[in-house]
């Protein structure tokens, strides 16, 4: 079994260039870091949803830590507040929050309601006012709401609700759909519609900046893409899997115009992988009729062509805002957070990390080449660690990104952004390893976080129930 090199041994430029070349990748990075105002990574940049004032970006991610209301609690409330004191100064969403209580992923999923808007409201300006406390500014931060529905990964009680687009012989599988019972029909896809538009709504009430309609990771959104073989009004050519995506945002624009919109989405998408000899990922047998978002036919390769015609509809409809990222954490995690160390229900990585990020990174540049009028986040960097800020300078000083995402790296390193920026040494004992625990956590029905990591994750109690059951397994 091929054993990775820990990206921690790559301590020089020279190490890490011999890398790349026997990887066969290419990995933009610089050897000296520019800081304070003339740094590529510091400089503003215009948008339709405000001025934002670095190229920093905190990605938003599902959180496990709500109420069974889908009400923020006070973990909910420090990691929002770790964001504002980041240093980023674009918020891409906080977090995922599903627009009605049966679109969550985890029973305890922020959710959007008239209950929770208050809430809501109240979550932003708790971030915005600790980005004040510590930056002095925040006429140059934005933030944004991910509003999603889970679709296939649906788990609001705790066991799989799943609702779909289509049926998937693998995934049918996995999630335990045995009946076209599980399709929602376009009647309740128009529903659903309305549920993200009053979502929408209650965002803009909230003071948020712009919404993300989530189409990435598997979820509904991004599933709907994939749909070509379903029949009907949101299935079979582009136009109609986009239906889904112009019906929200033109009813978010009736409702709220000065509301922007994003949208974060899986630039390409793969196979679904399983864990195999050795524990190490192995594609699926490919289906016929499957078919995978920015894929080719081999579904293990890129193809972009539908891509390009995504983005040329998104600029159609005056959406600026995109963030790219790929696949899906429940069926091929490698190929969207690449990582050393599998989570508990995964699988050891099937390439070398490095290959995942270039990936990434190739990706997102070849899609803002054609399409300079869009603004582009790009995700994929936390397993740099120590090299997360060369390359991060690279990719912006070369145009290949607008903004570069920081994913689960804000959970263990929330600083990072401003360390980078005022060119403090940076804690090498903060970077995220990709442990993975950050999920493995979640899946076993414990609380979001860093446990290996964040010293307040250390001292939970839930800490030794996750070591206990990481034994286990």
């Amino acid at each position: 079994m091929t054993v990775w090199t820990k990206l921690s041994r790559l301590k020089t430029a020279e190490a890490l260039t011999a890398r790349l070349g026997e990887l066969e990748i290419d990995l933009p990075f610089d050897t000296e870091m520019q800081v304070g105002p003339a740094s590529p990574l510091a400089q503003p940049l215009e948008t339709g949803s405000g001025s934002i004032g670095n190229r920093f970006a905190i990605l938003p991610m599902e959180g496990w830590d709500g109420t069974p209301a889908g009400l923020p609690t006070d973990l909910v409330r420090r990691r929002w507040k770790r964001f504002g004191q980041s240093g980023a100064k674009l918020i891409w969403g906080g977090e995922a929050v599903a627009v009605r209580p049966d679109g969550r992923a985890n029973p305890k999923q922020l959710v959007s309601c008239d209950e929770s808007t208050e809430a809501l409201a109240s979550l932003r300006t708790e971030l915005v006012e600790s980005h004040a406390e510590r930056f002095g500014r925040t006429d140059d931060l934005v933030v944004g709401l991910q509003l999603t529905h889970s679709g296939r990964f649906a788990n609001p009680q705790g066991q799989p609700s799943p609702r779909i687009a289509y049926r998937h012989p693998v995934l049918d599988a996995r999630v335990g759909v045995i009946s076209d019972e599980a399709i929602l029909c376009d009647d309740e896809l128009d529903a659903l519609v309305e549920d993200f538009v009053a979502a929408g709504v209650r965002a803009g009430q909230a003071g948020f900046r712009f919404v993300d309609i989530k189409h990435c990771h598997g979820y509904l959104g991004h599933e709907l893409l994939s749909a070509v073989n379903r029949p009907g009004r949101y299935g079979g050519s582009l136009e109609g899997r986009m239906r889904f995506l112009r019906s929200v945002v033109a009813g978010i624009r009736a409702r709220v115009p000065k509301l922007g919109v994003g949208v974060r989405l899986s630039a390409f998408d793969f196979l679904p992988f399983r864990p195999g000899e050795g524990g190490v990922g192995s594609p699926e047998a490919r289906s016929p009729g499957t078919r995978y978002f920015g894929a080719d036919a081999s579904g293990l390769s890129t193809d972009l062509a539908e891509v390009h015609e995504f983005l040329r509809a998104l600029e159609s409809l005056g959406i600026e805002l995109v963030c790219t990222t790929a696949g899906s954490p429940y069926y091929n995690p490698h190929i969207q957070r690449p990582a050393l160390f599998p989570p508990s229900d995964g699988y050891r990585p099937p390439e070398d990390p490095l290959v995942g990020v270039a990936r990434q990174i190739r990706v997102t540049r070849e899609l803002r080449s054609q399409h300079p009028g869009l603004t582009f986040v790009g995700s994929g960097y936390s397993y740099l660690q120590e090299w997360f800020a060369p390359v991060a300078q690279a990719v912006v000083r070369r145009g290949y990104a607008d903004f570069v995402g920081v994913g689960r790296m804000a959970l263990s390193y929330p600083e990072l952004p401003a360390d980078v920026l005022a060119g403090r040494k940076l804690q090498a004992k903060a970077f995220c390893r990709t442990f993975s625990d950050c999920t493995t956590a979640p899946r076993n029905g414990l609380v979001s976080g860093c446990y290996p990591i964040d010293p307040f994750y250390k001292r939970r109690p839930e800490a030794a129930t996750l070591a206990a059951r990481k034994k286990e397994t």
